[in-house]
């Protein structure tokens, strides 16, 4: 006899078999893949730790994706926003290798974050007193976009994917992200 966690598995998969992945050929964009990350702000209240999620997609239809609660506490907004930059950087990195062993070619991967505190700390070496507190192993980030084979960029809140992976969101924003990493219902 299933327990009640395999019931609601079940249950999901039953009122979910109509959903699918839709990968579209775009000439003009090639088959790149693109990435793109968020965070909440102590979002875990028994450890106020913030959570991290993070998607890729290829052919405009998700191929990885994460959603984890974050090793520390942040101790601001931009913190946690950095860590999950860090996350998706990583993810990146191993995203670009493989293409490259398949022999596809990607100049640039591109990602995509909500916070532009953030961006700018990732890009800029400038030490400011605001930011002191956050630590110097996730700095690492800078040295990956020097060599310019990620590029970092500004994205709406609103045309953030990764925003169903880090917080609670309504139906007509959760059905906006599916729409936009091309999750359909058959």
């Amino acid at each position: 006899m299933p327990n009640s966690f395999n019931k609601k598995i079940l249950r999901y998969l039953q009122n979910t078999l109509d959903v699918g992945l839709a990968f579209e050929q775009d000439e003009s964009l090639g088959q790149c893949i693109v990435g793109y990350c968020d965070s909440d702000y102590a979002g875990d209240l028994y450890k106020r730790r913030s959570i991290t999620g993070y998607l890729f997609t290829l052919a405009k239809s998700p191929v990885s994706w994460k959603s984890t609660l974050q090793s520390t506490v942040a101790l601001s907004t931009t913190e946690t926003e950095y860590m999950a930059i860090i996350e998706v950087v990583k993810e990146a990195i191993w995203l670009h290798g493989l293409l490259k062993d398949l022999g596809v070619g990607q100049k640039q991967l591109e990602l995509y974050s909500d916070s532009q505190s953030a961006i700018n700390l990732a890009k800029n070496q400038v030490f400011q007193a605001r930011t002191k507190h956050i630590d110097i192993r996730y700095h690492f980030v800078r040295e990956i976009l020097e060599e310019e084979e990620i590029v970092l960029q500004k994205i709406h809140t609103t045309n953030n994917p990764a925003d169903m992976l880090t917080k609670v969101v309504t139906r007509a924003k959760f059905e906006h992200c599916l729409d936009f990493v091309n999750i359909l219902h058959i």
